[in-house]
């Protein structure tokens, strides 16, 4: 290495050194300023002011935040890295528990990450149904369940709990699915099974049929599942994520299979209480129609009155009965909004069936 660039690599290196002990101090300040607002909090435990995670906050922080990035960083870069800042000084207090599919290496595992940071107490459960029960009896502040894939649909089985859970949706987490067969088996030749969850091998049914037309398809609870059951038999492969392959130490034979490069799951955040507004919001709802003509028409007519866009619209038989169906709907708006409540309290007049999910701050990239 030359004098001149060693000279020249030393000045930056100097200013890096200089700034990075700013920002140590800046985030030691933030993190005390934190620590203020988790005692003012802990006077509040019986009012909603008191829960320590409040989505609406964030959200209104990582949108201010981008407003102002002038760059070279990107704003999914920004809103990274101000994630793990607010996880770290949240855990202070005390570090939030969240449950989500497991085992670990999952995109549920991926989607808590993204959106409750490193310094998150992370559960795994072994279903959908487990992942609500450990939320529910309050094992968890927190549950995040996949909701729908921009190929695949909706996930029935989360659909179905919905109706059923007491626990409100407080956020959105938004995560861009790359799928890997994972292996030791020294070539595609040979491989004689693929395992992974269902949805998985239906997002890259067209790889598979044009490079492992032979292999026989098995479908598990999930791809982190079906990475652990490869990782003992050199004839197996996994279609999973890369965390899930680092952490069986399965090698990757195929990187991003799926067959469309823009596949995409939307995760829902459940907890015990409601988000406030944020000024860019969703709310979610079921309802269902009474047994008359024209009614499914009588229940959109509120959101088109009050000029509110609907989101979502999609039907979910119910298992109780032959033949009946309730409606799963996305509005944009929080539900405190007055055209939305305005048109809330006419839908609510019209329905044979309606539970309001829960109001939320919408996906910040």
């Amino acid at each position: 290495m030359s004098q001149n660039l060693q000279q020249e690599l030393s000045g930056v290196r100097r200013e890096i050194d200089a700034i990075d002990e700013q920002l140590l101090e800046i985030l030691n300040r933030r993190a005390c300023c934190a620590k203020q607002v988790g005692e003012i909090k802990a006077r509040y435990k019986d009012n909603d002011a008191g829960h320590g995670y409040r989505p609406e906050r964030e959200a209104e922080v990582l949108r201010r935040l981008q407003a102002l990035n002038k760059g070279p960083l990107p704003d999914e870069s920004v809103t990274f890295f101000f994630r793990e800042v607010m996880s770290a000084c949240l855990s202070l207090e005390e570090a939030i528990r969240v449950v989500f599919l497991g085992p670990a290496g999952t995109f549920s595992e991926a989607a808590a990450i993204k959106q409750f940071g490193h310094a998150a107490r992370l559960m795994p459960a072994i279903s959908i149904d487990d992942v609500f029960r450990e939320a529910e009896a309050g094992h968890a502040e927190y549950a995040i369940l996949p909701l729908e894939n921009s190929t695949e649909g909706a996930v029935g089985r989360t659909l179905d709990l919905l109706l059923q859970t007491p626990l409100k949706i407080c956020g959105e987490v938004i995560v861009r699915i790359h799928q890997n067969l994972l292996s030791r088996a020294e070539s595609l030749r040979s491989v004689s099974k693929v395992y992974s969850h269902a949805q998985s091998l239906a997002q890259c049914h067209e790889w598979l049929n044009l490079h492992l037309p032979n292999a026989e398809r098995i479908a598990v609870a999930s791809n982190a599942l079906a990475a652990q059951m490869a990782a003992d038999d050199h004839k197996v492969a996994a279609i999973a994520s890369q965390a899930a392959g680092e952490h069986y130490r399965l090698p990757c034979l195929c990187a991003s299979i799926e067959d469309d490069p823009n596949n995409t799951t939307r995760f829902v955040v459940l907890g015990r209480h409601d988000a406030g507004e944020s000024g860019q919001d969703k709310t979610s709802l079921i309802m269902s129609a009474p047994n008359i003509s024209g009614s499914l028409h009588g229940l959109l007519q509120p959101f088109a009155t009050e000029g509110v866009s609907m989101t979502r619209l999609e039907s979910r038989p119910v298992r109780q009965g032959l033949w009946e169906y309730v409606y799963h709907v996305d509005v944009e708006g929080h539900r405190n909004a007055p055209h939305v409540a305005s048109a809330l309290k006419q839908l609510a007049s019209r329905a044979a069936y309606l539970k309001i999910l829960g109001s939320y701050p919408a996906v910040v990239y």
